[in-house]
């Protein structure tokens, strides 16, 4: 921390410096408090098993067919973790709009997901019909992620992101493979333990790096602006 305090940037004043270093001191707290929560989260025990080995609709290989592809057959060989993200296209609600929020995650977990998969298994589920959501990708230009669609199956509903009416929700899960057996592991529930005031719930900002970006500036998130389809 020493070093760290001893740095000066062109022009800054002495009042400046000495509010950064406050702000450094909290800054590391944090730090060890993410790797705090991050040691805790990997030590939960196992959760409960999935008995239902879900049915998927997925792209073909050249991505202009359908075909079917179970929860088990989106882990590959060698990794035991697969990551999964609940994106907001609704299969019957509303106008079938793809969610803005959604889609800025997705803007840059795509090109991220070509480093993840070399330790771990990532799918992105959406209920609209794979053709629709293969659309919505093209229009974006993702190429890598792996887009399955839970139009015929209940995934969305028994793991939490659909509500009684066909109402979707941005959900993220992790789920373990051992054996032949399939485990729960962990999903984002800050999503169900609702916001702090004049907060969103937060619950998948770090796997959004848009925020932590405006965080860092005097403007911050704003309160009203979010991410649009088109601008």
């Amino acid at each position: 921390m020493a070093a760290a305090r001893s740095k000066r940037f062109p022009g800054e004043t002495d009042d400046y410096r000495r509010a950064r270093n406050h702000l450094l001191q909290s800054e590391v707290k944090l730090r060890r408090q993410i790797e705090a929560v991050a040691t805790e989260r990997r030590r939960l025990p196992l959760g409960g098993e999935v008995r239902t080995d879900y049915e998927f609709q997925s792209a073909d290989a050249a991505g202009e067919g359908v075909n079917t592809v179970r929860l088990s057959e989106l882990f590959t060989p060698g990794k035991r973790s697969l990551f999964v993200y609940n994106f907001m296209f609704p299969e019957r609600v509303g106008s079938m709009t793809p969610c803005p929020s959604c889609t800025s995650i997705i803007d840059a977990i795509d090109g991220a997901s070509r480093h993840l998969v070399h330790r771990i298994d990532l799918v992105v589920v959406a209920k609209a019909p794979i053709e629709r959501f293969r659309d919505h990708a093209r229009k974006r230009g993702w190429r890598h992620a792996r887009l399955v669609s839970s139009a015929h199956n209940d995934f969305n509903r028994d793991y939490g992101a659909e509500g009684p009416d066909g109402q979707q929700f941005p959900l993220a899960h992790v789920f373990q493979r051992r054996g032949k057996k399939i485990r729960h592991s962990w999903s984002s529930e800050l999503w169900f333990a609702g916001p702090d005031p004049g907060q969103d719930m937060r619950h998948v900002d770090f796997m959004w790096p848009m925020w932590s970006i405006l965080d860092c500036t005097p403007e911050g998130r704003g309160k009203t602006w979010g991410p649009q389809l088109e601008y």
